[in-house]
């Protein structure tokens, strides 16, 4: 049975042209980056192309002089909340269906004494522009909001938030945005966080290497260090780089700059497949999350009369990668919090979020649809 891999959202199969690029690095590009000597330079250019490519991907007026590499997504969003916390007071607005590394950083923020504002999500997925400014204007009363985070897409639904409209909102009135970029560079226009101060990227949703990603601020933004120790990334995250990382990086984010093409072809393909199953259990059909503009290649429906992850399991068996949430929270008995705070704790302890990619093909949708008949069938019995 061939394996259909449909959790693109959770992480990318690494592109060959990735793996080429991170194996000559190895070769010939292992000497330490920081080092002045002609190896060390060596090594030092492929930190530099990654770090242009990603400025590159993040369109203007993000700089490559700026981008600070990371160990990933979850790591930018920590630095990009530490450095706007890093002297007391101040108020953050966010809201629960952000990612768990916002999620919880910004609750050890409000064990610190940050007022930490939460905007209910409307049940669509999408955050208000009108509520988080009617949050800013409440909010301002108390303390000075410094910053407001957001994703350009959920992690679990796809749902496409409102960033430009709440860029401006928070502008306006004095904030930065800090944008979760993560799961829409590479497959959405920059146009889907413009506005942003701050944004997160991770490589290994753009078909690069796990363990490298960036923190890329505005010109003119002076980052604080989570970390001490060294002088590389300016200072803001001391140790020795991976070179051979970030030349992965460096070849995914390049081949990013046309993924909103690639992400596009793969808008009929995800209709298909949830159209299928949409129709797979008449009786008790699925119900769709995430009802707002949505992603090109995210499907999260629940299943009445199912747990999302024993379904998740049959469907293994089946030989189907799929995932009933955040591959963060995998492993929790919980159910997805994002989903929770959507449309309520039954819904999300069924839901199933199923994410295609640019390698899905017609014969992977239509042989997922009969796996997944046959194990709704199974139950039925």
């Amino acid at each position: 049975m061939t394996p259909i891999y449909l959790d693109w959202n959770a992480t990318t199969p690494p592109h060959p042209e990735v793996l080429a690029a991170m194996l000559r690095a190895h070769e010939h590009g292992w000497a330490n980056p920081a080092s002045v000597h002609g190896p060390g330079r060596k090594a030092r250019a492929h930190v530099d192309r990654a770090r242009e490519a990603v400025a590159a991907l993040a369109g203007a007026p993000f700089e490559a002089r700026d981008v600070v590499l990371t160990s990933g997504g979850t790591e930018a969003n920590n630095l990009a909340l530490a450095h706007v916390f890093a002297t007391p007071g101040g108020a953050l607005l966010t809201s629960r269906i952000e990612h768990p590394s916002i999620v919880r950083a910004a609750e050890a923020l409000a064990d610190r004494g940050v007022v930490v504002v939460w905007v209910a999500p409307e049940p669509s997925g999408r955050i208000a522009p009108e509520a988080v400014a009617e949050a800013i204007d409440r909010t301002a009363k108390v303390a000075e909001v410094r910053l407001v985070t957001l994703q350009a897409v959920n992690h679990e639904t796809g749902v496409i938030q409102p960033v430009a409209e709440i860029a401006a909102i928070a502008h306006a009135r004095g904030a930065r945005l800090h944008v979760d970029a993560v799961q829409a560079m590479g497959r959405l226009d920059p146009e889907a966080w413009r506005g942003a101060d701050l944004l997160a990227v991770a490589a290994h949703k753009l078909r690069g290497p796990k363990g490298i990603g960036a923190l890329v601020p505005r010109p003119g933004i002076a980052l604080r260090p989570l970390l001490f120790g060294g002088a590389q990334e300016r200072g803001l995250r001391p140790g020795t780089q991976d070179a051979a990382a970030a030349a992965g990086f460096a070849v995914a984010a390049e081949r990013a700059v046309d993924g909103p093409r690639r992400y596009a072809a793969v808008a009929h393909l995800r209709d298909r497949l949830e159209g299928g199953l949409l129709r797979l259990a008449p009786a008790s059909p699925p119900i769709r999350n995430g009802e707002a503009p949505r992603a090109p290649h995210v499907i999260n429906l629940s299943w009445p009369g199912w747990r999302g992850a024993e379904l998740c399991a049959a469907l293994d068996l089946e030989g189907v990668a799929v995932s009933s949430g955040s591959a963060c929270a995998a492993g929790t008995a919980e159910p997805s919090p994002v989903l929770c705070a959507m449309v309520g704790e039954a819904r999300a302890a069924s839901a199933v979020r199923v994410t295609l990619g640019e390698d899905t093909t017609a014969a992977d949708v239509d042989d997922a649809l009969a796996r997944w008949a046959r194990v709704v069938a199974r139950a039925v019995r």
